[in-house]
């Protein structure tokens, strides 16, 4: 071909491949004839593909062939037609699950998988090299299994017993045990994971084990009648020894211990003992892999029995005297006198001396020991069991105490103990009542507990302890020393003084008093506290809180008392402070004093008021000191009339002046009544009006009390002048005779002085 038309074909091939549509609808795996055979079929494995599209004819095609989870065939093809895998004259070996794949371009698709099962095996084949061997001669055996393939293991039988060989191999080389016939057979297995297929059983192939002529032969002498101590004499030999010959090996025993060993004859003189009564002396041959056996008893008679170490005191304390017997209870009287039995005690020390045979004396150690004795007689020597002393530690006399507080009326544990004593220690408490409790205490340093009922004060003085470990006199401890704590009854809480007389700044006493058993702690407490006021330990029945009190101490106060069996509380006592003393005293001098402050006051300002009011009624009652003169006027006011009380002034030609309402008679009674009883006193005011003779002197009248004046003048000159008189009158409505009245508008009253006290 040239190269333009394989370039041609090739494009031609690749435009196809390109241009090419295809789809795998489906694959199946057929089984050919069957998917169960027998051994030797032809088996055909068709694998079938649907393949839809344009252009796929030329495509290549990959086939796998799958058995189990392995690949077993590959193929590429370019053709359609379907994939045959061929399996002739089928094997056992053959079963399996198969499976077909198919890929085209990428598209890739797997049949079902199918399963084929082949039947029939071929019947083993067996072959010995040998059919007739000597005792511990070898024989090769070989197993053949016609026409199998796959993983085969074989298997040999003699006399139905399976003979242990290498894996892998179908040929065996064996020693047959024992002599006679041995029929010899084979089978085999093949594997198909994961399953295993075993074959029929072969042929079966009689192997002949002829006996060799040698065998060991044992003598023992003497053989009956024999004691411990007697010596045997013992041969080991081999028996038909022929020419070519192989020597062998000769192991002589007694029981498992080796005697002795030897190529041909073996001779051994042993001197006999009864660990056992009967004892077996053993001959064995060992040829090549045979091993011939020949054994023989002896009964053996003890000549004494194995002895016993006893003490004769069922217990025993330290440094006490003791005796150890050593003593063989069985002996052969026949063979052996007792005298010629010998006793020893191990280990040898001075504490223990033999007196006579057997029997040993002396004193027990401090400590614990073991001792044992041996006996022996013709060259046999017996130890005994092992005898261990426990000398034991006598008790002290105990101590005895009570557990906690003993508290009247409540159970209380009492305590016993001894220092020193070899447990079990016995421990009894007794009382004067003859009450006893007794308690075994089986562990070193443990106490004694003893619960008991304290019905009075003075009730443990009663009990003591005994103790006691052995047949030894107990010892009795002395006598229980321990108070009874009488528990705590009601507390009472009294004050000083009395609640009602407590006032500010006062020393107050709470006095707690109660019943029990000292110490008592006290505390003083209040509600408005927490904490409390005081602590006190007291070794009496009363104590007390002394305190000053103040405003701030008004609470209730209780107290309580506590010993060591309880605590009780006091009620409540609520305390009420009252005012101090000077200040209730200084309450009502306060007040005397502000009402007198009040009535001063008040008399000021009365006072103030009433010369006010005089002020004004003289200006209402003002009257000149002459008729021809208007420079000066006489105005009396007496004593009974106040200014608040004036009558109307009326001036000429003027009907009524600033003053002129008046109050009723009634009411000027009344004020009137309201003023002091005093002597009627005149007053009498000069008063001074401007004048233009400085001459004249105020005008006294009768023996009214005259105030004079004397007014400077504006301009600084120190001149008198003569006003005249003005006199207070009784203004009561009425126009006195002689008053000239005048009209206000005459009267200047800014020019009035000020009366002088």
């Amino acid at each position: 071909m040239g190269l333009l038309p394989l370039f041609t074909s090739t494009l031609l091939f690749s435009w196809a491949t390109l241009n090419a549509a295809l789809k795998i609808t489906n694959v199946d795996l057929s089984i050919e004839p069957s998917a169960a055979v027998h051994r030797d079929t032809d088996v055909v494995l068709r694998c079938k593909a649907e393949v839809l599209g344009f252009g796929t004819e030329g495509l290549n095609r990959v086939y796998t062939i799958y058995k189990g989870g392995s690949v077993i065939y590959n193929k590429t093809t370019s053709s359609s037609e379907d994939l045959l895998y061929r399996l002739p004259q089928a094997r056992i070996s053959n079963n399996g699950k198969y499976k077909c794949k198919i890929s085209i371009m990428g598209e890739v698709k797997a049949s079902e998988t199918a399963t084929l099962t082949v039947t029939g095996m071929s019947t083993p084949i067996l072959r010995l090299n040998k059919a007739n061997i000597t005792e511990g001669e070898s024989v090769t055996a070989t197993c053949l299994a016609p026409g199998e393939t796959g993983s085969l293991l074989f298997y040999f039988h003699d006399n139905s017993k399976e003979v242990e060989m290498p894996l892998g191999t179908n040929e065996m080389t064996f020693v047959p045990k024992g002599v006679g016939n041995h029929d010899i057979c084979c089978s085999y297995l093949v594997f198909v994971m994961p399953n295993s297929f075993k074959s029929q059983q072969s042929n079966t192939l009689t192997l002949t084990v002829e006996e060799l002529s040698i065998k060991p032969v044992l003598k023992i002498s003497p053989q009956d009648n024999v004691y411990e101590g007697d010596t045997l004499d013992i041969t080991c030999s081999v028996s038909n020894v022929i020419k070519d010959y192989q020597a062998g090996e000769l192991w002589l025993t007694q029981d498992t211990e080796l005697l002795k060993s030897g190529k041909t004859s073996i001779h051994v003189n042993w001197t006999a003992h009864a660990r056992t009564p009967m004892l077996t002396i053993t001959c064995r041959l060992y040829v090549r892999n045979v091993e011939k056996v020949v054994n023989k008893t002896v009964s053996v008679s003890e000549l004494f029995s194995v002895p016993t170490l006893k003490m004769s005191a069922l217990e025993v304390f330290q440094e006490d005297e003791i005796s150890l017997t050593c003593r063989s209870e069985r002996l052969s009287y026949d063979r052996l006198e007792r005298e010629s039995l010998i006793y020893n005690l191990e280990p040898s020390d001075n504490h223990m001396v033999q007196k006579r045979d057997g029997v040993f004396v002396g004193k027990a150690k401090t400590i614990n020991f073991n001792y044992t004795c041996t006996a022996a007689a013709k060259g046999i020597k017996k130890k005994s069991n092992v005898l261990t002393i426990h000398p034991k530690v006598p008790v002290s006399a105990p101590k005895i105490w009570v557990s906690g507080s003993a508290i009247l009326g409540r159970r209380v544990q009492i305590f016993c103990l001894s220092d020193t004593g070899t447990p079990p220690i016995s421990y009894t408490l007794s009382n004067a009542d003859k009450q006893n409790q007794t308690a075994i205490i089986h562990e070193f340093n443990e106490a004694a507990n003893f619960t008991i009922v304290i019905n009075e004060t003075g009730g443990l003085s009663h009990y003591l302890c005994m103790a006691s470990n052995g047949d030894r006199t107990p010892k009795l401890s002395d006598k229980l020393q321990a108070a009874v704590i009488e528990p705590m009854t009601k507390a009472y809480l009294m004050v000083v003084p009395d609640i009602g007389d407590i006032s500010e700044g006062q020393t107050v006493i709470l006095i707690c008093s109660f019943r029990g058993t000292p110490p008592v702690t006290v505390r003083w407490l209040r509600d408005s506290d927490e904490n409390p006021l005081k602590t006190t330990t007291t070794n009496i029945n009363t104590t007390n809180y002394e305190f000053v009190v103040n405003k701030e101490h008004a609470d209730n106060y209780y107290c309580q008392a506590e010993n060591r069996a309880n605590f009780v509380e006091s009620k409540k006592i609520n305390l009420a402070v009252g005012m101090a003393m000077w200040k209730k005293l200084l309450i009502p001098g306060t007040i005397i004093l502000v009402v007198s402050s009040f009535v001063m006051v008040g008399f000021i300002l009365f006072t103030r008021s009433r010369r006010g009011k005089r002020e004004r009624a003289a200006e209402l009652s003002v009257k000149p000191a002459s008729p021809k003169s208007d420079d000066s006027l006489t105005v009396t006011l007496t004593h009974d009339t106040e200014v608040y009380n004036a009558a109307p002034v009326r001036v000429d030609r003027t009907p009524e002046s600033v003053w002129s309402s008046r109050k009723p008679e009634a009411e000027i009674d009344d004020d009137i009544s309201t003023l002091p009883d005093e002597p009627e006193v005149e007053y009498t005011e000069v008063v001074h009006p401007r004048s233009s003779d400085p001459t004249k002197n105020p005008i006294r009248k009768g023996t009214d009390t005259v105030y004079s004046e004397l007014q400077n003048s504006p301009h600084g000159a120190a001149d008198h002048h003569d006003y005249g008189s003005v006199k207070y009158v009784d203004l009561n409505g009425d126009q006195q005779p002689g008053i000239t009245q005048h009209s206000p508008k005459d009267i200047s009253y800014s020019d009035l002085p000020m009366p002088v006290d």
